[in-house]
């Protein structure tokens, strides 16, 4: 078709036409065209609008707040940085100094618990600005707990992906049963827990050498997968009780090690879920030709897998860190004082018996949203290529 015949047929085209139907092959057409930007920017605003009401409440005074709403920072309201001076000015260890003897005695708590087991150090109790110390309370356990969590859920997802895995039904109902009679044993008969986990464990691989060859039935790797998943459709709340339980039964309440584990734990699924398609989604000639020069099944993971899915490990991590870091039901229950996290920090803002103090709580989520918004500007280069390696395969 020419140029011409093809500028002939377009200016017979009806009014209709030309509103509804495209141009050219790969362009939308004009009614299609305002119905997709109006969808962008009112979804562009809905999820940009609470953002920017929260910036702008951590500069209102209550003032400002109550008498509201204003939402135009020197024309509605002026901006002051009373909600800061809460935080920062206020508490007499928020300084530069204060700060400074905080880290001290941290690093010399730290050091006395490692070495506690050999030389009695009664560890220094500091201190600590309290929103000084939610903040680092909350990177220590997001960091530690995500970079375990990844860690094991991306050796888990590559076993799954790779090794077939058929373990006997049975041996699965016995190590069941023998995990209850190790919480029995350590509720009921006051044995410690170490003693009745490692009298289970020798007892299960005695059991399951001579009674295994027995069992018949067996699961999979898709069965396993999906037993890995349905641990995360679990509601926390069923669990928190016998969690608070456990920890209070082996004394590590209110510490960074029961956030740590716990977090690890529960964000598990999910990292083996998402990194278990990324791995599938590679070509296996790779790994078999590096197994054919000699390289050990962890070297293959470690030189080989890893590198190939860095966008979809980038990809998974943040959002490992992102549930991490604004975890609160295991917060809440697990800690006090010690190691309480920022969102506990924030909730603190809605009990008191002045009533909700939005500045102050504005004020605080600003300082909880920073370290996320870095990481992510950090690994979306990686991001982006995550999702299309995990929407694309083949």
């Amino acid at each position: 078709m020419s140029t011409s015949s093809f500028k002939f047929e377009k200016s017979k085209q009806s009014l209709m036409e030309r509103l509804f139907e495209p141009p050219a092959v790969g362009r939308m057409s004009p009614v299609a065209k305002v119905v997709a930007y109006s969808l962008l920017i009112f979804w562009s605003i809905f999820v940009i609008f609470p953002i920017y009401w929260v910036v702008i409440t951590a500069f209102k005074d209550a003032a400002a707040v109550n008498q509201g709403p204003y939402y135009i920072p020197f024309v509605d309201f002026q901006p002051n940085l009373d909600a800061w001076r809460v935080h920062f000015t206020q508490d007499p260890n928020c300084d530069l100094g204060s700060i400074g003897r905080q880290l001290f005695l941290l690093v010399h708590n730290l050091f006395a618990f490692i070495v506690s087991p050999v030389v009695d150090i009664a560890p220094m109790e500091p201190a600590i600005c309290k929103t000084y110390l939610a903040f680092t309370n909350s990177l220590v356990i997001g960091i530690a707990a995500t970079a375990l969590c990844v860690s094991i859920g991306s050796m888990a997802a590559y076993a799954l992906a790779r090794v077939q895995y058929r373990p006997k039904f049975g041996n699965i109902v016995m190590f069941v049963l023998l995990t209850l009679c190790v919480i029995v044993a350590t509720s009921y008969a006051g044995i410690p827990w170490y003693v009745s986990s490692a009298v289970a464990l020798a007892l299960f691989f005695l059991l399951a050498r001579a009674f295994g060859k027995h069992f018949r039935g067996t699961v999979g790797n898709g069965d396993i997968l999906f037993w890995i998943i349905s641990q995360r459709i679990l509601p926390p709340i069923v669990v928190i009780i016998p969690i608070y339980m456990m920890f209070q039964a082996v004394g590590l309440l209110d510490t960074h090690l029961a956030l740590i584990i716990v977090y690890a734990v529960a964000n598990l699924p999910i990292v083996v879920w998402l990194m278990h398609d990324f791995f599938a989604s590679l070509p296996i000639e790779l790994e078999e030709s590096a197994q054919l020069d000699g390289c050990s099944r962890f070297g293959i993971f470690w030189e080989i897998v890893l590198p190939l899915t860095r966008p979809g490990l980038a990809a998974t991590t943040l959002l490992t860190l992102i549930l991490n870091w604004n975890e609160y039901l295991f917060a809440v229950f697990l800690s006090t004082s010690k190691s309480q996290t920022m969102p506990i920090m924030v909730a603190a803002k809605n009990a008191g018996e002045k009533g909700i103090l939005w500045w102050e709580m504005c004020a605080i989520i600003v300082v909880m949203i920073i370290p996320v918004i870095f990481m992510a500007i950090l690994l979306q280069r990686f991001i982006n290529k995550g999702v299309l390696m995990g929407a694309v395969k083949g």
